[in-house]
């Protein structure tokens, strides 16, 4: 047996109470792909399946406190970013990345609405991501629709979608993987672009499923963990992937809305 310790993994995200995404997922997906899970939470949500009820942010300075009472004395392999509320929470977050003692992996995952189209961050808070953190980022994870609110057009196709995110990693000198899980296609296309615009494609079969609950969430943590545990990024993604994909198969069937994904069956990747 191994005695290597598992990678540490921060997640600094937001509490979906009904368990689906969020921490609650971030943490399933780590534990499940071997690393050890620390949360810095930036809000609590009253939240299931059918939509978000209430939000209730924590303070900028408190997360801040949480990020760095767990770097300083765990330490950090990967970070995983996900809902930050506001910008007092983001410029916090920022300025905890800087302070960080080494370089690590950080993957963004620039939240904006639940898969229930609920929105989950204040209206000033996307820009202050762009402005703040996109080139902190080792991978910036937009989905569809939060890629065109960056690009401000629609995107109907995967050119297109290469052009968008080739315009951010560019900008930004940063990884971006753009998700093509909001299309009507058949087949999910993923696109990664590198800062230098070299563009590589993932795709899987379409699930016939409404259990999607948490989607981003994972797949952005279970990157970071595999980024945590030395894999390089194009692997890392694909790996990841195949973890998500066969989650939302092992979908218990819970909830009456978009349902969450069966993170307790996939054992490895």
């Amino acid at each position: 047996m191994s005695s290597k310790p598992p990678p540490r993994i921060l997640s600094i995200a937001g509490s979906d109470s009904s368990g689906g995404a969020g921490i609650q997922a971030d943490l399933k997906t780590i534990a499940m792909l071997g690393g050890y899970g620390m949360t810095a939470i930036t809000a609590a949500t009253a939240q299931n399946t059918v939509g978000v009820q209430a939000i209730t942010p924590l303070s900028g300075s408190f997360v801040r406190q949480q990020i760095d009472s767990c770097v300083d004395d765990i330490g950090v392999d990967a970070i995983k970013i996900g809902m930050l509320h506001d910008r007092d929470i983001i410029e916090h977050v920022a300025a905890a990345l800087d302070n960080l003692p080494e370089k690590v992996p950080v993957v963004l995952d620039p939240v904006m609405i639940a898969t229930s189209g609920a929105p989950l961050i204040a209206p000033d808070a996307m820009a202050a991501i762009e402005d703040l953190l996109f080139e902190r980022a080792t991978l910036i994870t937009p989905n569809l629709p939060e890629l065109e609110h960056m690009a401000e057009r629609e995107l109907r196709d995967s050119g297109l979608m290469e052009r968008a995110a080739g315009e951010l990693a560019r900008t930004y000198g940063t990884y971006v993987l753009a998700k093509g899980g909001h299309t009507d296609a058949q087949q999910v296309i993923d696109m990664l672009v590198a800062p230098d615009g070299k563009a590589l494609q993932y795709s899987h079969r379409r699930l016939d499923t409404r259990h999607t609950h948490g989607t981003g969430c994972t797949l952005s943590a279970a990157i970071a963990t595999l980024l945590g545990h030395g894999q390089p990024i194009e692997h890392a993604i694909t790996l990841a992937r195949s973890f998500v994909y066969r989650a939302i198969e092992a979908a218990p069937g819970f909830g009456a809305g978009s349902g969450p994904l069966g993170h307790q069956a996939v054992r490895g990747s």
